[in-house]
């Protein structure tokens, strides 16, 4: 093609249509997103309005060309008029070129900084998304909100009449830069191929909210951002690939925001002969001349009709094993019954679709934040690290920091610490679907997923709920009893109030078991005081149950049961009581006395066996002061007789019994007149007397 200045103005007037087209579709779109409050269009069409740049540049650059076309006919025109002849003005030709210079200095910089410009907004706007894409799912008070449009029909509308106009049009730029004097179109090209790229994503999109299925639109998005990340990439390759790629003479630049890969797909023919290109390298011959390949092109429409048939129809068919649970959904709502171990017939895929779950399988959902590495003994002091994302629970301090803190001169912060306290826990909760419940089950919350969290809607709200169970708990228990639980009462409460929150709920979970892998304080310093602590708190039981069984043994032995022997000091306690108010020969006291006199001696016990030795004792005592009685009034006739001869008889008396044990004996006090001592100096004889017995024998 002859490059004259009416090639360039085509060019021209092409290039200023695709700006306007260009503008025209993004502000459309970005009117229309906000309009209908749909996010996608909003994204979308700030993609878009990247590509005004690259028409807008492309347009100066052809009107350059066509100026310089012109510049050089004036110039040809001058020579020619000159026939040849010298010119004092030969110095001064240069002045003539400077739309040539112009155009030059159009490709070494505007054509480079546009490039960049397009690449550092393609790239702002790539990372700008995907930051607010990322705040989705925060839960840090920064969330942000994906709106869809409720027009879904005259979205899909709009998108569709964009997509195909847009492609037509990129189609019809890309038959025109295969002329070398319009080459450069191929960046505009690119440009508004990209639009039919992402309206079409739009589209599809779109189909699939309608079948319920927002998280396809949120990838779209997510998707748009990336392609326009990839394309800011390239762009910035090519530009570096500009600064060493060698110059030849008359040859046109090509701008770096010319992408190769928009390019293959404003012009998806080069793509089919590259791959008839690539086929017949690889067999070695020309196989894509021959009649089977032929067919098979010819037939390719027919073949995949029939395969996306066959697959329609085994959509409609869906297995359901013994241990599993399904139901059909359409358009996302429950249709029919639910199915276990059967043959499911249904409408082909997209309008009917089956949710199966293995309502066996028991599911591990770990509580808070990821559980920490502990060995087979942890040791609170040298095993773990404080770490910012771990949240302990609140728990009550002891008794003893409550009452520290009811002084006035505590502060507040002070209060507050010695009334709670804070405690690590990892809990695991493990829970699988009731029988009965996999309707509820599915109606209690979505499936969907988000990109931050590995678990998905219906994961996050069962721990969000059994985290309440368990800090609920948690706040009713002192420290000392949810670091030292009795037993598994600890774990039994808390997997009772997690199954009756899940079954208020209507969740359709049964709760298998709940784990407590780690229990301990907050990592730090802190640490190893609480396991001295635990060790003191462990000794101190073991004093208090050794006393209690030395009480136990003892009260056990004294009145056969601890319960009796603490019934009768209750009741000696009453008996003292009212003893000081009614006085000891009270009727009541009495009675009173009685009664726990009788409750000792039916016990059977050593109480009984000291009452019964008392008793014994008493009477004894009695008998023997009433026969020391009977003694005395026996002998009261003898003294009314005679008194003085008693007196002496009983003097004599004592004195016999007293003298009688004395080996000495002085008689004091008594006139010598009247005593009159008999003495007779007795020795008992033993029963053989060997000396007797010899002197008679002697005698003879």
């Amino acid at each position: 093609m002859t490059q004259d200045h009416f090639v360039h103005q085509q060019a021209t007037r092409v290039c200023g249509f695709g700006l306007l087209l260009q503008a025209a579709i993004g502000i459309f779109m970005l009117v229309f997103g906000r309009a209908v409050g749909d996010t996608s269009f909003v994204i979308a069409s700030i993609y878009v309005l990247t590509g005004v740049f690259v028409w807008l540049s492309l347009t100066v650059v052809f009107h350059q060309h066509r100026l310089e076309r012109l510049e050089a006919l004036e110039n040809e025109e001058v020579e020619a008029q000159r026939g040849g002849a010298a010119s004092v003005f030969e110095g001064e030709r240069e002045v003539s070129q400077a739309a040539a210079h112009r155009l030059r200095l159009m490709h070494q910089w505007l054509m480079p900084g546009v490039s960049l410009l397009v690449a550092a907004l393609l790239g702002g706007f790539c990372w700008l998304t995907l930051e607010w894409l990322g705040r989705l799912d925060d839960t840090q008070g920064n969330a942000t909100r994906f709106l869809v449009g409720g027009h879904a029909g005259w979205q899909i509308a709009v998108c569709i009449a964009g997509a195909l106009v847009s492609f037509i049009f990129s189609r019809f730029v890309a038959g025109m830069s295969r002329q070398a004097s319009w080459q450069n179109l191929r960046g505009g090209a690119g440009a508004m191929v990209g639009i039919a790229i992402v309206l079409l994503a739009i589209a599809v999109g779109i189909v699939f909210q309608v079948f319920r299925k927002p998280a396809v639109l949120e990838a779209v998005a997510y998707g748009i951002a990336v392609f326009g990340g990839i394309v800011a990439a390239e762009i910035a390759v090519n530009f570096v690939l500009n600064l060493y790629r060698p110059r030849r003479t008359g040859e046109v630049p090509r701008p770096a925001f010319d992408s190769k890969l928009l390019g293959l797909a404003s012009a998806p023919d080069s793509i089919v002969r590259t791959i008839n290109e690539a086929v017949n390298y690889q067999f070695g011959f020309d196989i894509t001349s021959s009649w089977g390949y032929q067919l098979l092109l010819r037939s390719v429409v027919r073949l995949s009709l029939l395969g996306i048939a066959i697959l329609l129809l085994m959509s409609m068919v869906v297995v359901v094993e013994p241990g599993e649970q399904a139901v059909r959904l359409r358009s996302g709502r429950v249709v029919g019954d639910v199915a276990q171990g059967a043959l499911i017939v249904k409408w082909p895929w997209p309008i009917e679709t089956v949710e199966r779950h293995d309502i066996g399988q028991v599911r591990s959902l770990v509580l808070g934040a990821k559980p920490n590495k502990t060995s087979a003994v942890n040791l609170w002091p040298v095993e773990g690290e404080a770490d910012a994302g771990r949240s302990p629970f609140i728990v009550l301090a002891n008794p003893a920091s409550v009452a520290t803190s009811i002084g006035d001169d505590a502060s507040d912060a002070q209060r507050v610490s010695n009334q709670f306290a804070l405690v690590d826990a990892d809990l695991v909760l493990e829970y699988r679907v009731k029988a009965d419940g996999l309707l509820d089950y599915l109606s209690f919350a979505s499936d969907s997923r988000s990109r931050t969290s590995p678990l998905d809607m219906r994961e996050r709200v069962l721990r969000a709920m059994a985290l309440r169970e368990a800090s609920q708990l948690f706040s009713t228990r002192s420290i000392d009893q949810v670091l030292s639980p009795a037993g598994d009462s600890l774990v039994r409460q808390l997997r009772d109030r997690i199954q009756s929150a899940f079954d208020a709920s209507h969740a359709g979970v049964e709760v298998v078991g709940l784990l407590i892998p780690t229990l301990r304080p907050p990592a730090g310093e802190s640490a190893g005081m609480f396991e001295e602590l635990s060790i003191d708190v462990q000794n101190s039981r073991k004093v208090v149950d050794e006393a209690r069984r030395i009480q136990n043994t003892t009260l056990s032995s004294l009145m056969g049961t601890p319960q009796a022997a603490i019934g009768v000091v209750e009741a000696i306690h009453a008996y003292r009581a009212l003893e000081r108010e009614l006085g000891a020969n009270a009727p009541a006291v009495v009675a009173k006395r009685a009664s726990i006199e009788r409750a000792l001696v039916d016990a059977g016990a050593q109480a009984a066996s000291v009452v019964s030795a008392a008793r014994a004792r008493r009477w004894d005592m009695l008998m023997r002061a009433r026969s020391s009685a009977s003694d005395v009034a026996g002998q009261a006739p003898a003294y009314r007789a005679c008194p003085e001869l008693y007196r002496e008889r009983a003097i004599m008396s004592v004195l016999n019994r007293s003298l009688a044990q004395a080996r000495i004996k002085y008689v004091l006090a008594v006139d010598p007149d009247r005593v009159d001592f008999d003495v007779q100096m007795e020795q008992p004889e033993p029963g053989l007397n060997l000396g007797d017995y010899l002197e008679k024998k002697d005698g003879k």
